[in-house]
């Protein structure tokens, strides 16, 4: 915790670098960038504290020409969210989306943290916590299609993950806890964690770090259907494996790759098509979220 920082390094995992780091001891989780700006969640600095945040940066040139964070502020304070977790951006809509894993929520805001909203709500209060089965963690938002889905991983280890979709709005007359609209995708995954989805091939990807053979994986699997079955865990989703604790998830279809990241430290391309795992660093410290950006 004490050594906690953002760090960017090049997509052949050159020139790695820490660009903020500054008494940082919020346990930094998932990341977005929009332009210059990057938003990311803090976990805060202990489940038990609730005392998660979301804050925002601005990267910029040091007078050296060494890249680093700059104007950060807390855009959602302590209090609001409990433990954020992965953080999703929808830059057309102005929102960012993350998933509140002690607070049971799947939530969103505007861009600069106003207008914070609960989408979803699995429990509340002290007893609902001990159930980790109700614990959200990962997310990815369908823009076009207008749905939400997410991840309620369960206990470590334990078998009891699953992966959830609704709409990305609350049907009228219903509320985050009593919304009709869930549907339960998978269930009995190892632990499922970090989310992403390709919109136009309607397939969703996901780390699990649960324990092999069917974690420690990066899966994929279509979820175009509107009517879809729950589905069990199996190993037709795994396009590879041998991670240790997988965590962060980031896409880049123009390249047909992904980069997934471990809590061992390690930071990860994988090919889309092959499955093809290539190590860009073996031991960046205990690596959570990750966000792929574009060279422009």
């Amino acid at each position: 915790m004490g050594n906690s920082r953002i760090f960017v390094c090049n997509t052949d995992g050159s020139d790695a670098q820490t660009i903020y780091d500054h008494d940082f001891h919020t346990l930094p989780d998932g990341i977005q960038v929009y332009g210059d700006t990057l938003y990311w969640t803090c976990m805060g600095t202990h489940p038990a504290h609730d005392d998660g945040s979301l804050m925002s940066g601005r990267v910029a040139l040091s007078a050296s020409g060494a890249l680093e964070l700059v104007d950060v502020k807390t855009i959602v304070p302590p209090g609001v969210t409990y433990t954020p977790k992965q953080v999703q951006l929808d830059a057309k809509g102005g929102k960012l989306y993350w998933c509140d894993r002690e607070g049971m929520r799947v939530m969103r805001s505007n861009l600069d943290g106003s207008a914070v909203e609960t989408l979803v709500q699995t429990g509340s209060g002290a007893e609902d916590r001990k159930e980790t089965n109700r614990w959200c963690v990962g997310i990815a938002v369908d823009t076009l299609r207008g749905l939400l889905y997410w991840t309620q991983k369960g206990a470590s280890k334990g078998w009891d993950g699953r992966i959830f979709r609704a709409g990305i709005e609350i049907p009228a007359g219903e509320t985050p806890s009593t919304r009709t609209d869930i549907q339960t995708l998978f269930a009995h995954l190892p632990e499922p964690i970090d989310l992403e989805l390709d919109e136009e091939t309607q397939t969703l990807y996901w780390t699990d770090r649960g324990d092999p053979p069917l974690g420690n994986t990066f899966n994929r699997a279509f979820v175009g259907s509107d009517s879809f079955a729950t589905q069990g865990p199996a190993k037709s989703y795994i396009l590879t494996n041998k991670f240790h604790e997988a965590i962060g998830l980031s896409l880049d279809l123009p390249n047909g790759r992904a980069f997934v990241t471990d809590l061992l430290g390690g930071v990860y391309a994988v090919d889309l098509d092959s499955g093809k795992k290539t190590v860009l660093i073996a031991d960046a410290g205990t690596v959570t979220g990750c966000v792929y950006v574009p060279a422009v």
